[in-house]
């Protein structure tokens, strides 16, 4: 055998090597973050589709991945119809991912819809409008407001707030909205997370850095991960568990 042909043949059995090894880590990396407490599904990861809904239920439950333009449009259809609006045509989605999202999880109300996204570059800072908002926040509200008509809001005020909340609050900076689910119920709650799955679809187009509502929190920077437990200051308190609303604030811009 020439050393040639030795080289080749050594080059082709380490890229098969390099490739069983690849194929073990693209099996094994969803397992690992779901036992450290991750409990992604391989559609969050860097190589699926930017969202997914999960549609089934248990450790076996199937999710199916979606688009932005998609989820953006499953998201506003669910939204409109719960409010007897006429919805966008949802041609080409899954009907199981509308249900999902029109009726949530069927044990407990929950996360249905995860998506990734990226910080914008460039943005800058901003400074209070009359209302008390920023104007990117100011945008989150107008836009929220097409879709689910008028909503019990909070959070900010004319001239900003600085008390009521937790050290260094996106309210303070009027960069945060909390829209109210109130009483906690069953029925609140699954309303709550159509307003949640909604801000997430629409999270790069708004600016969007986090969502929190119900124990759970989805943040941009950590998109990948789905949405992650939250871990109130105070457990035996809904309104620090943003268990009677729903908090969106827009990133926060500048260097």
């Amino acid at each position: 055998m020439s050393a040639r042909t030795g080289r080749t043949r050594g080059l082709l059995v380490t890229l098969a090597v390099l490739a069983v090894l690849a194929a073990g880590a693209y099996l094994a990396i969803p397992r690992v973050l779901d036992r450290v407490g991750m409990n992604l599904d391989a559609t969050a990861l860097p190589w699926g589709p930017p969202c997914s809904v999960q549609t089934g239920t248990g450790d076996d439950g199937a999710s199916v991945g979606l688009s932005i333009a998609d989820a953006q449009r499953a998201t506003t259809a669910v939204a409109l119809e719960a409010l007897g609006g006429e919805a966008p045509d949802t041609t080409g989605i899954d009907p199981a991912v509308l249900d999902r999202l029109r009726e949530g999880p069927p044990g407990d109300a929950g996360p249905s819809l995860t998506c990734r996204a990226a910080a914008t570059d460039g943005l800058d800072a901003e400074e209070l409008t009359p209302s008390g908002l920023t104007p990117r926040a100011e945008t989150v509200r107008t836009a929220m407001a097409e879709v689910f008509g008028e909503q019990s809001l909070g959070g900010f005020e004319p001239g900003g707030v600085d008390a009521g909340h937790g050290t260094d609050s996106a309210h303070y900076d009027g960069r945060a909205i909390d829209v109210f689910y109130r009483p906690v119920t069953e029925e609140n709650r699954r309303e709550g997370w159509l307003l949640a799955h909604w801000l997430v679809a629409h999270a790069e187009e708004l600016a969007i850095a986090n969502v929190i509502f119900d124990d759970r929190i989805w943040n941009m920077r950590g998109s990948a991960g789905g949405w992650w437990p939250y871990q109130s200051p105070d457990p035996d308190n809904e309104i620090l568990r943003h268990l009677d609303h729903v908090h969106v604030d827009v990133q926060r811009g500048g260097a």
